[in-house]
Order: structure tokens, then C-alpha cells, then sequence
């Protein structure tokens, strides 16, 4: 294909500077990822019972969500490394509070703040991805940098587990964040810069709602016009419509996350068969995410977006519907894996469709305000489970979020045709 011998120098070059690129996101979910698991612990420790300890652990999520907007507009301001370099010296005094905090409201706002940073290195990566990866094979590499979170988060419990072990303290997993986020630091620091290996990226030609367009070659410095609040505003349609369900993507990924757990307590098993059921999801879901950047660069983002939705709007569904069969432990087991293919396919979408549609000319502003709303999808449906489950079951609420799921599915049927670019060879019959 003749785009893709245009942009084989830029994926060469890509290619050199991979330890540059997914490194630093490698770095910082594995030291999340171990830290994670036992945020509710060390809170419980500080005198938090299990209501407060919850809440804690929730600053993360709030401080990402509010962390979003801000680190778009600091991205435009001073650019992608500096932005990085900034977030992690401040998610170190975050993790050295964390460490030393004397009382419970310390160590919540440290939580909080290593929050905002999170979401600070998301925006600078996923900002420079935008920018400098050529639409032909952008899914790809927006599924690697989605995976290189995965493998840390994948992985960072196992590496808490050891600690843990070896030190017989929480806090280990705490300074173990420290000297990964020190390792992201000079990395990101003394290591080649790939903004100015790669340069601008040449116009590209694409098709919008079915109009030929070129875009320009883009920048990541701010430009006159291009704040966050007017950026969001010019761009309020695609945020309303495949925002709205992008946000709903975000909303099954978080309620499989939080209801599987509590799925197997409500049918009796114990803590290391459910740790096995979801360990196994969660390596299934792993295992796929470089397969959903390949179908999404092959056949289109919709390929990609609607079998994961409706795998795992239907999984729940199904899942909740096996409350009172005779053999609950099994279809538990299954539909555990069914929801993990479901997530492991949606790999590298939130991401690439944010690139897609976000302007040409500065992503920064705009990409805050996308992984806003979605981030809010995630953050909502944790509440919304607990809250159904409150008022009806458990079951219901597994249905009830299916359904959502499902509704989901129809808007990226109706938004994802009409917003997202594609590559003139996808528009020949």
C-alpha cells in the first residue's frame, strides 16, 4: 500500500525509540499497579474503617478526573517532555507523603496528587502519539502504549506480592513506586527526545463523513484561539455524541473490574478462587491488546469498538441472569473470560479515537477534555453498581450496566461513521 510505504522511515524511526515512547508509561503503571492494590490497607492502617478507606482510594480516579483539563492546557503550553518531567517529580512528593504520611488526610491528598500527575503523563503521551503517528498504523501503536499500562498494572501486583514477602510492609510497595518514578525521570530526561527525532508528521490525506480533507501538519505548542474551555466548546458535538460513548466504554471496563469481585463473594467462594477467576480475566485481556490495534488499523475502528461493546454488555447481562442457576462457580468462571475478550478487544479504542477526532492543529486542550468524559464513565459506574445494588441486587445491577453497555454499541453504530477520519482506501467499494 502506498501509505504505508510513505510512512515506513516514520515507523522505522518509531520503532528506535520504542524503549522512549513505552518505556516511561511501562515505568509508571508498574509502580501504580503495585501501590494500587493496597491504598485501602495502609488507610485502614492510618485509622480509616472500610467506607473511608474506599473513599481514599477513589482520590486516585478524582484526582486523574480533575487532573485531565489542566494537563491538556500545560501540554500545549510547555510541551509533552516538560510536562512529563513535572508530573513525576510531583507524583515523587506524592509517593514520599504517601511513605511518611503521619495521618489519614496526608495520605488522601498524596493519593489525590499522584492522581493529577497520572493523569498529566497520560495527556503528554497520548498527545504526542496523536501528533506524530501517522493514521495507517496509529491504532497499532496506540494499542502498545495502552498495553504498556496494562503489563504495569498486569504485573504490579505480583511485584507488591513479593515485597510484601520479603519486607512484611505496605510501604515497600510505596518506595518501590518512588524508584520507578525516579527511573521514568531520567529516562525521560537524558533519553533521546522523540518530538524532535520524529518532527511533524507530512499532511495526510483522509475522508470525514464521507468529504476528502488534508490535514495540515499539526503542532503541540499552544496557538492563538486554542484554549482548553474553547477547545472543548468548538468541539462539543463530537464530545457530546461519541464522547457520550466513549464514556460508556470506560463505564463496562470499570464495572467489570469492581462487580466480578463481588460477584464471587455473593456466591460463596473464597478469596483465592476469586483472585484465580479474575487473574485469568485479566490475562486474557491482556493477551489481546496488540490484536485490537491490528483490526482496528486493518478494518476500521468500528470492528474493534462494537464486538467489544456488545461482548461485554451482553456478558453482563448473561452474567446476571446465572444468579440462580444450579451451577453458579461456572458460568461465573465463563463469563469473567468472556467480559476479559471483551476488554482485551476494546484495547488501545478510548485512545485512538480521542487521536482521531481530536484538531490537527493542537490535540493537547482537546484530548484533556476527551479523557475527562471518559474518565467520568469510569468514575460513575462503581456508584452506579453500588447504588443499584443497594435498591435491588446485585444481579439487576449487572444487567442493568449490560444494558447501558449495549446502548453504548448503537452510539459508536451512529458516531464513529460520522466523526472518525478514515484512509481513502477504506472508502473504495
Amino acid at each position: 500500500m502506498p501509505a504505508s510505504d510513505d510512512n515506513e522511515p516514520i515507523r522505522r524511526v518509531l520503532w528506535r525509540l520504542a524503549p522512549m515512547i513505552y518505556g516511561p508509561t511501562t515505568l509508571f503503571g508498574l509502580g501504580e499497579g503495585a501501590v494500587i492494590p493496597l491504598i485501602p490497607v495502609i488507610a485502614v492502617q492510618l485509622g480509616a474503617d472500610v467506607a473511608t478507606s474506599a473513599l481514599v482510594a477513589s482520590a486516585l480516579v478524582v484526582g486523574q478526573l480533575c487532573g485531565n483539563i489542566p494537563a491538556g492546557w500545560a501540554v500545549a503550553r510547555i510541551g509533552e517532555r516538560a510536562t512529563m518531567i513535572i508530573a513525576g517529580l510531583l507524583a515523587l512528593v506524592g509517593v514520599g507523603a504517601m511513605a511518611l504520611a503521619p495521618a489519614l488526610g496526608v495520605f488522601a491528598a498524596s493519593v489525590f496528587l499522584i492522581g493529577i500527575c497520572a493523569a498529566a503523563f497520560g495527556v503528554a503521551r497520548h498527545a504526542f502519539m496523536t501528533t506524530r503517528v501517522p493514521l495507517t498504523f496509529r491504532a497499532r501503536a496506540l494499542s502498545l502504549l495502552g498495553g504498556s499500562f496494562r503489563l504495569g498494572m498486569f504485573v504490579g501486583p505480583f511485584i507488591a506480592a513479593a515485597l510484601l514477602w520479603i519486607f512484611g510492609d505496605e510501604h515497600a510497595t510505596i518506595w518501590f513506586f518512588g524508584v520507578c518514578l525516579i527511573a521514568m525521570i531520567v529516562l525521560v530526561a537524558v533519553g533521546p527526545e522523540p518530538e524532535k527525532r520524529l518532527g511533524p508528521p507530512p499532511a495526510i490525506a483522509r475522508t470525514v463523513d464521507g468529504e476528502a480533507i488534508t490535514t495540515a501538519p499539526v503542532r503541540t505548542r499552544r496557538t492563538p484561539g486554542t484554549g482548553v474551555v474553547r477547545t472543548a466548546w468548538r468541539n462539543r458535538d463530537v464530545l457530546a455524541r461519541l464522547g457520550v460513548a466513549a464514556a460508556s466504554l470506560s463505564a463496562l471496563r470499570s464495572t467489570r473490574q469492581v462487580l466480578l469481585p463481588l460477584w464471587g463473594v455473593a456466591i460463596g467462594l473464597d478469596g483465592s478462587t476469586i483472585a484465580l477467576v479474575v487473574g485469568v480475566s485479566g490475562a486474557i485481556d491482556f493477551a489481546l491488546f496488540y490484536a485490537s490495534g491490528q483490526v482496528m488499523d486493518r478494518f476500521g475502528r468500528l470492528w474493534a469498538a462494537l464486538p467489544a461493546m456488545l461482548l461485554m454488555g451482553s456478558g453482563l447481562i448473561a452474567l446476571g441472569l446465572t444468579a440462580a442457576s444450579a451451577q453458579p462457580e461456572l458460568w461465573f468462571a465463563l463469563f469473567a473470560a468472556v467480559l476479559g475478550v471483551g476488554n482485551g478487544l476494546s484495547s488501545g479504542i478510548l485512545l485512538t479515537l480521542g487521536a482521531d477526532v481530536a484538531p490537527t492543529a493542537n490535540p493537547a486542550p482537546f484530548l484533556g477534555s476527551w479523557r475527562t468524559l471518559t474518565d467520568a464513565g469510569g468514575a460513575a459506574a462503581p456508584l452506579l453498581v453500588s447504588g443499584i445494588t443497594a435498591v435491588a441486587s446485585l444481579p439487576v445491577a449487572a444487567v442493568v450496566m449490560g444494558g447501558l453497555g449495549l446502548v453504548g454499541a448503537l452510539g459508536f453504530i451512529r458516531w464513529v461513521p460520522r466523526f472518525v477520519p478514515r484512509r481513502p482506501s477504506e472508502d473504495r467499494p
